[in-house]
């Protein structure tokens, strides 16, 4: 069950749907902030100047494209051989998806973290270059 805090900060989020290619067909091309959610739970929070083509790049991608889809990696390659992307997307599509369109992606993620703690994010973000 999502912890209170976590409902009031989502608040502005579209619905839970699964992480998967159809459900993210359905996100704009906008700047915004996405945030991955593992049994209610937020386990990353991502921001992009194009929602779509991220969500679909985390889960189409490789691990040089998408942290949150290396460090699934990683957690995927203790348990046996080393994980395919397929093997990754298929970890992720049994996790929830929700997004926010902002004109403020650095900010929001910035704020969701700290407050969050995710546990596929770094604790202080650091800018992108």
């Amino acid at each position: 069950m999502p912890e209170p805090l976590s409902d009031d900060l989502l608040a502005g989020f579209t619905s839970s749907a699964p992480y998967t290619v159809e459900a993210v067909a359905d996100a704009p091309r906008a700047p915004g902030v996405h945030v991955v959610l593992d049994g209610g739970t937020v386990i990353y929070v991502g921001r992009t100047g194009n929602l779509r083509n991220r969500l679909r790049q985390h889960l189409t991608g490789n691990r040089e494209s998408s942290v949150l889809h290396e460090q699934v990696g990683q957690i995927l390659d203790k348990q046996g051989p080393v994980a395919s992307a397929h093997d990754i997307a298929d970890w992720l599509g049994r996790r929830e998806i929700r997004w926010q369109e902002t004109d403020n992606p650095e900010g929001a993620k910035e704020a969701l973290v700290l407050a969050l703690k995710p546990r596929f994010n770094r604790q202080v973000p650091h800018p992108r270059r």
